[in-house]
């Protein structure tokens, strides 16, 4: 089958984080961490009347993402899961998305907190979170409920080349 979309970044981010090993691994876990997220001149227009929600998804490529694998050892656990059942990186398409807390706008450029991204990373798109659509907090978890371990941040098991999850 052949490719059918072709995407344009829109901005990138700027975040503390310069490697994976030790970045959040959700925006839960990045506690007060701060990124600047750089939107193109533009597309700057398309942020008009953003400034009124406090949270918003941002979708962008994970550009260092190591190759696909369909089996992987997700973060939380220590137990190999079919990638589609985790948020591991090295996926066939590297789509990342973050729910980050607003802060603020000026200009072209939002500042968000939880930020739980690598710096220079690519921004595929923005779009606002709505609790009313967005929020199902009586959802089921699959293998995250029953237990796992407590990690927070990435170690080097999503390395290039993929060495600590082969095993």
């Amino acid at each position: 089958m052949p490719p059918f979309a072709r995407l344009t970044p829109i901005g990138s981010i700027r975040s503390p984080f310069q490697e994976p090993a030790g970045t959040p691994i959700q925006p839960a876990f990045a506690g007060e961490a701060e990124g600047i997220v750089e939107v193109l001149p533009e597309y700057a227009e398309g942020l008009r009347d953003l400034d009124g929600f406090e949270r918003i998804w941002l979708i962008y490529w994970l550009d260092r993402a190591p190759p696909p694998r369909l089996l992987v050892m997700p973060f939380r656990d220590d137990v190999h899961r079919g990638l589609f059942a985790t948020r591991a990186p090295c996926r066939p398409n590297p789509i990342g998305l973050s729910c980050v807390r607003l802060l603020g706008i000026e200009r072209n450029l939002l500042t968000v907190g939880g930020v739980d991204i690598l710096d220079g990373t690519p921004v595929l798109d923005i779009k606002p979170y709505v609790p009313q659509f967005d929020a199902f907090p009586q959802s089921r978890a699959g293998w995250l409920e029953k237990g796992g371990n407590n990690r927070t941040l990435a170690d080097h098991r999503f390395g290039s080349d993929g060495a600590a999850d082969k095993g």
